[in-house]
């Protein structure tokens, strides 16, 4: 390349120092604020918020319906309230989710 370049009888190159320099800062930022905001659409995240004391039993079952934790697991991660339950899911899922703990007697939501 550089024999290339004496033969053409180009300029030498001359490095540029970037340092200091923010180059491509601001495209670069919005296409992945672009990108989370359709992930945040498709994907949401199931948090129980709190439960009925009285049926802290049914709300570990329905837990470990839609888990694939063992009693104890559940039930340590039931006790931990608020905790998130189920992350990446699709709406209809993390509605169908709520609906069913809201039934065992407790609180989800849906971030």
């Amino acid at each position: 390349m550089p024999a290339l370049a004496e033969r053409l009888n180009l300029p030498k190159l001359q490095l540029i120092s970037t340092e200091g320099l923010d180059l491509g800062s601001e495209g670069g930022a919005a296409g992945p604020k672009v990108e989370e905001k359709k992930a945040e659409k498709t994907a949401f995240d199931v948090k129980l918020e709190k439960f009925d004391a009285a049926a802290k039993i049914k709300v570990i079952k329905e837990v470990r319906t839609f888990t694939s934790l063992g009693l104890k697991e559940a039930k340590d991660l039931v006790e931990k309230v608020p905790v998130v339950l189920k992350q990446g899911v699709t709406k209809e899922e993390a509605n169908d989710i709520i609906e069913k703990i809201k039934a065992a007697g407790g609180v989800a939501v849906m971030e």
